[in-house]
């Protein structure tokens, strides 16, 4: 049993229901919530492990929610939307969502990736608290970036720079494989952990919002290039 808490907010409870069953047959304590207000008051109580909201609540939307806890906290964000509403699922990623599902999905799923993102988020800090592995956990140093694993931190420039689970995970990747080209399916296998063809928007969305929080000009970016055509590649000058 894992004992870590999921939140599932949805105002439909035939879904509610079927991931509280998938969920808590994986291990995972759950809590649910039928409407956005409840969902944030939730949140605000009980600070679970990672949080899946619908878009469209009464009371308060998910993208609401998910702007509101972003302000506050780094928590894992699984956002489901229904169906063709591309707009809407770019936007809650460009908000602070780590991923999202689209109506109708699988309960199993949505375990699958439930568990992928609490196991990379765990095991980071069960690293950080016991023995260290020096290949995993030293600190990676490039000319005005440095990422410390253990802790995933960033800083930027001298500076502190909070990034979301996932962007922490896709920046960690890149830096750890300085000059090697990505597509955005392999990214999607290997830093989300998803061994199928799925949508890569995802993907896109991430390197976007990476960009924007550690580049000086995203349009223009010095550590996270486009290989058109292929994907996506981190350069950076390590420092000793």
């Amino acid at each position: 049993m894992s004992g870590e808490t999921v939140l599932v907010a949805d105002d439909e409870q035939d879904i509610t229901d079927v991931c509280r069953r998938y969920l808590e047959r994986d291990g995972y304590r759950v809590i649910t919530a039928g409407n956005g207000l409840e969902a944030l008051s939730l949140w605000e109580s009980h600070r679970p492990d990672l949080v899946v909201l619908d878009w469209m609540m009464p009371g308060k939307s998910g993208l609401d929610i998910c702007a509101a806890i972003r302000d506050e906290d780094d928590v894992p964000i699984v956002m489901l939307t229904a169906r063709g509403e591309e707009s809407d699922r770019l936007l809650g990623l460009t908000l602070g969502a780590d991923d999202y599902l689209t109506k109708p999905f699988s309960p199993r799923e949505l375990v699958l990736r439930v568990r992928n993102i609490l196991r990379r988020v765990s095991g980071e800090r069960q690293k950080g608290e016991g023995a260290q592995n020096p290949a995993d956990e030293e600190a990676k140093h490039f000319e005005g970036l440095s990422l410390f694993p253990s802790q995933r931190r960033t800083v930027v420039r001298g500076r502190e720079t909070e990034l979301t689970v996932k962007e922490f995970d896709l920046l960690h990747w890149f830096v750890r494989h300085p000059g090697q080209v990505f597509s955005r399916s392999q990214l999607l296998s290997r830093v989300w952990d998803l061994d199928f063809e799925g949508d890569t928007t995802t993907v896109t969305v991430h390197i976007r919002r990476l960009r924007e929080k550690i580049e000086a000009d995203p349009s223009d970016p010095v550590w996270i290039k486009t290989v058109w055509g292929i994907g996506y590649k981190f350069e950076g000058r390590p420092l000793p």
